[in-house]
């Protein structure tokens, strides 16, 4: 918690300093981003969804509790040390229950957030924003704030003595985890809504009984930096068009941005976000991007090495088990015209949604190819590791190959944020 303190603290004195949050529970990325912690010997910020992780288990069977067990033992394994992890949650509100009037929702949603907290989670994202049964959208600023103050009062009856939390409120546009397709002239968000947002929730932290002590504790607003990507194309950023917000956040005390879905920017957007004051960037999707990319180039190289009947045939069996099962991607990969390439290569990396049940063909495929591949081979379908595994540098195994690819996105994230090195 005092790692991320140093870097807002650095970053708002005008340092090139910075934080990337890594928005996955699939174990591969995690794998590469604490193999990339343990490297740098840097602090790694690892954050879960209200929908992904819940006190109900979410869409990945996890409670917060089996989330934070899962990451310390892959940490472990991968020699870091508990003291470079943070853990966030993101989102934390009624999004998991919608369905259910305002009331039972924020029960809900109260009760996920002590669950965060009890389990060690220090960032707590606080958003309420999204409209419950019968409710009209958009909601009020002035609701979401003061359900956003209930959310926050939950977390700070739950810290443990000692126990440090920060908070982040706001919320982006778009919704997180990309778009079907882009918007024309994506909108910044308007320093006017900043300072309205900003405004709404210290109003609504007094009206719910905490104190300053506890404002103090809010450290990053998230608003919309004119980043965005869909199926095929992508927003990059520019920071002309970010001059007064970056102006405006600098005079706020304590406070940075939060910048989310910041997904396959050019490398030199992630440095002037963190020199404009987005000193938190959001990754998830591109990493599990990064992985299939991985994973499929090493398919075609499964089918050059390995006989027929002993081939894991991941990419077709990923294929099946997307069209069989549409519910993740159907919303997003709406013309048919398109989907035979945007199934399996989109942006919007739906295919993320299926790996879980294909863990033990990705094991068959990683096991297949576990001895070391061809030189030839990796210069024509992992080009980008060939001179690694030339110099000697990075093993031409399979596994060490994904983990290479994933940790590239990583590098870009870094080489922005300059993260301190953790002594000790």
């Amino acid at each position: 918690m005092s790692a991320l303190k140093s870097i807002i603290e650095a970053n708002k004195a005008g340092q090139q300093a910075g934080i990337y949050s890594v928005c996955s529970a699939q174990p591969l990325v995690l794998r590469a981003a604490l193999r990339h912690a343990a490297r740098q010997r840097a602090p790694l910020l690892i954050e879960a969804t209200a929908n992904q992780v819940n006190q109900h288990g979410g869409y990945t069977g996890m409670t917060p509790a089996d989330f934070i067990a899962f990451v310390k033992s892959l940490a472990q394994s991968e020699g870091v040390a508990e003291a470079q992890l943070l853990f966030g949650g993101d989102h934390l509100g009624p999004v998991a229950w919608k369905h259910l009037t305002a009331e039972q929702a924020m029960a809900e949603a109260e009760a996920m957030v002590r669950a965060y907290v009890e389990a060690g989670f220090c960032k707590i994202h606080l958003d309420a924003s999204m409209a419950c049964h019968q409710e009209q959208t958009p909601l009020a600023d002035e609701v979401i704030a003061a359900r956003a103050a209930r959310l926050c009062r939950a977390a700070e009856a739950a810290k443990a003595p000692g126990q440090q939390l920060c908070y982040v409120i706001g919320t982006e546009v778009p919704a997180p985890g990309g778009v079907s397709s882009l918007e024309e002239g994506l909108q910044v968000t308007p320093v006017a809504a900043m300072k309205h947002t900003i405004s709404a929730h210290k109003q609504a932290f007094a009206a719910e009984g905490l104190g300053a002590e506890v404002w103090q504790r809010v450290i990053a607003l998230v608003v919309q930096p004119g980043v965005e990507f869909g199926n095929a194309g992508v927003h990059q950023y520019d920071d002309a068009l970010t001059k007064e917000q970056s102006r405006f956040i600098r005079e706020q005390p304590n406070l940075v941005f939060e910048a989310h879905s910041t997904d396959y920017q050019l490398p030199e957007h992630y440095a002037q976000l963190v020199a404009g004051h987005f000193a938190i960037l959001k990754v998830g999707p591109q990493l599990t991007f990064a992985l299939r990319e991985g994973l499929f180039a090493l398919d075609h190289i499964e089918a050059l090495l390995v006989p027929a009947a002993k081939r894991s045939g991941l990419r077709a069996l990923c294929e099946q088990k997307m069209l069989s099962e549409p519910k993740y991607w159907q919303s997003f990969y709406t013309d048919p015209a398109l989907r035979d390439w945007q199934l399996g290569f989109s942006y919007s990396d739906r295919i993320r949604y299926y790996w879980p049940e294909l863990s033990l063909t990705i094991d068959k495929l990683l096991a297949n190819l576990a001895n070391p591949i061809p030189e030839p081979l990796i210069s024509q379908y992992l080009p980008l590791a060939y001179p690694a595994v030339v110099r000697g540098e990075l093993p031409a195994t399979a596994i060490e190959l994904v983990l290479h690819h994933i940790g590239l996105v990583l590098n870009r994230y870094a080489s922005a944020c300059q993260p301190a090195a953790i002594e000790g």
